[in-house]
């Protein structure tokens, strides 16, 4: 059976973590809320989405730490260097994973790109790029 074929890679900070993905990464968003802010210690977290499936690490999996941010969220990051890598709901979006789109190594071609909770975003931050903004998902 043939590999499927490695559409992006990414890492961490540190290059420590390392992984692939072998589907398209679609529905890219800007998230405001406040855990993404925090996560990412910036106004806003860009994540694109991927069926779970498509997503593996492929090595640093030894520096990977998972933290639980909401009964249905969990987010995983590098021990190492603190570079968020991975976000997946259990709830409605169990299928996909999204990876923070700053720590893809490939090009990216965005999809059609949106904010989303942004009745929850930073005062200091006006939205001015004319993509959809939704006050939340």
């Amino acid at each position: 059976m043939d590999e499927p074929v490695v559409q992006h890679r990414g890492s961490c900070l540190c290059g420590g973590v390392r992984y692939e993905v072998t589907g398209p990464l679609r529905a890219s968003s800007h998230c405001h809320c406040s855990m993404c802010r925090k996560a990412h210690g910036a106004a806003f977290a860009s994540y694109g989405n991927a069926r779970r499936e498509h997503h593996r690490f492929v090595s640093g999996q030894a520096l990977l730490r998972t933290y639980r941010s909401s009964s249905q969220v969990t987010r995983q990051f590098c021990s190492g260097c603190g570079s968020p890598l991975l976000w997946h709901s259990e709830g409605a979006y169990a299928d996909l994973v999204a990876v923070p789109l700053g720590t893809l190594d490939t090009p990216f071609d965005s999809p059609p790109q949106k904010h989303i909770y942004v009745g929850s975003k930073a005062a200091w931050v006006e939205i001015c790029d004319g993509y959809p903004q939704l006050a939340e998902e």
